[in-house]
């Protein structure tokens, strides 16, 4: 084996453990609504999931670790992704928020500020900001 299939195999991994974390805040309210399992069908793309793959996740989430980024930068890459899943059908349940929180410490964001996270999180993309805002604004939210 090559180190660059090395490299491949891991960032697959962790690009499924990150989709299957998606589909977990899809699923927290008992079903994927039609905007959601568009918005998976679109992140399945960008994640290089198989057709296969994506089925084994729908079918087993859990199966699949939350893998946390190093960098704060790809934290909130992720964070984005997952606050969107949950933004999608416009119904933030106290139980999807609690997910969203629980995935979040996952990534890495502390315990002690994680709602504050959250909830910044979840008002930007009331705004329906892109990604580069999301990112920015959270950067220098204390400021």
């Amino acid at each position: 084996m090559s180190f660059s299939d090395l490299f491949d195999n891991e960032f697959q991994r962790r690009n499924k453990g990150h989709f299957s974390s998606i589909v977990r805040v899809a699923l927290s309210d008992g079903e994927i609504t039609s905007d959601e399992k568009q918005f998976l069908d679109k992140l399945a793309v960008r994640f290089e999931i198989s057709t296969e793959e994506y089925e084994e996740v729908l079918e087993n989430p859990s199966k699949f670790p939350v893998n946390s980024p190093v960098l704060h930068t790809q934290r909130l890459e992720r964070l984005y992704d997952l606050a969107r899943m949950v933004y999608a059908d416009h119904i933030l349940g106290p139980k999807q928020k609690a997910i969203l929180i629980r995935f979040s410490l996952g990534l890495g964001f502390t315990p002690s500020n994680v709602s504050y996270i959250v909830d910044k999180a979840l008002s930007l993309l009331a705004l329906n900001v892109d990604l580069d805002t999301f990112i920015y604004e959270m950067q220098h939210m204390n400021k």
